[in-house]
């Protein structure tokens, strides 16, 4: 049931994840033909020409069709940052971790296994679900008279050992994806800026007069490429960090949890 049930997780994260991918480019694309394209963006209502003075629209548009990739790149981003922040919220549980982690080994000090298995309900999140998953083994352990003391408590640390494993996919969850974005927002931003620089030595290098409209078309193609591919990279590397810190936050809060209920199961079978 729990292989079917991570399955079936994992179908889902996929197809949510291609989902947006999909949607972000057909948002972007729109935004790129009808409003930075839009022909009030540019002088004589043409979005070949010259963009109208002090007109961003249109200024971005003119960074060329490598733009509505760069800006389908950074919607994802966007997406799953929120949908990041809102997981690991719920995953925190209610209230403060550092204070349920020291009211369930209060708990745990005294042997209320009842009063902590009610805390955990109540706080809820990622900690509160594996802490609640060795309780409900560590009543059951504490009857059993077919094991010795020692493989009661490996029995104990292999339950919270799997719990745990269960709860980190979930916490770590489409960082791969801001790590990709990290990765590959400059690489394409580069492609832009080459095509815009390759647009621009073509102007210069007609006979006579250059084309002064194509060299000034191939430099923002390049500077607005450029610009795009560092912005999103830069905000898929803060955050990444960022998220890998509260993963690693909660995750020693786990573990110290965990050893807090491994130590009062020891003890009070030695009593």
């Amino acid at each position: 049931m729990i292989m079917k049930g991570q399955t079936l997780k994992e179908a889902f994260s996929s197809i949510f994840a291609g989902s947006v991918i999909v949607l972000c480019f057909i948002a972007a694309y729109l935004i790129y033909v009808n409003i930075m394209g839009n022909p009030v963006n540019f002088e004589g209502g043409n979005p070949k020409g010259h963009v109208v003075q002090g007109n961003y629209l249109g200024t971005i548009y003119k960074g060329g069709p490598i733009v509505p990739i760069l800006m389908t790149v950074n919607l994802v981003l966007l997406t799953f940052i929120f949908e990041r922040f809102i997981m690991l919220s719920r995953a925190k549980g209610k209230g403060n971790i550092n204070s349920f982690v020291r009211k369930l080994q209060m708990l745990l000090n005294e042997d209320k296994i009842d009063d902590a298995t009610a805390l955990c309900d109540k706080n809820k999140g990622s900690l509160a679900n594996v802490i609640k998953s060795g309780l409900h083994r560590y009543r059951d352990l504490q009857s059993d008279k077919t094991l010795q003391n020692d493989q009661k408590v490996l029995a104990l640390q292999k339950d919270l050992e799997e719990a745990t494993a269960l709860e980190l996919p979930v916490l770590s969850r489409n960082l791969v994806i801001m790590s990709t974005v990290a990765s590959i927002s400059v690489l394409i931003g580069l492609i832009g800026t080459v095509l815009g620089m390759i647009r621009a030595f073509t102007a210069l290098a007609q006979a006579g007069a250059p084309d002064a409209l194509a060299l000034s078309t191939g430099i923002s193609e390049a500077l607005i490429n450029t610009a795009f591919g560092i912005t999103g990279s830069t905000i898929a590397i803060l955050f990444y960090n960022y998220f890998s810190s509260r993963i690693d936050s909660m995750t020693f809060k786990m573990d110290e949890a965990n050893f807090s209920l491994t130590q009062t199961f020891a003890s009070s079978l030695k009593k």
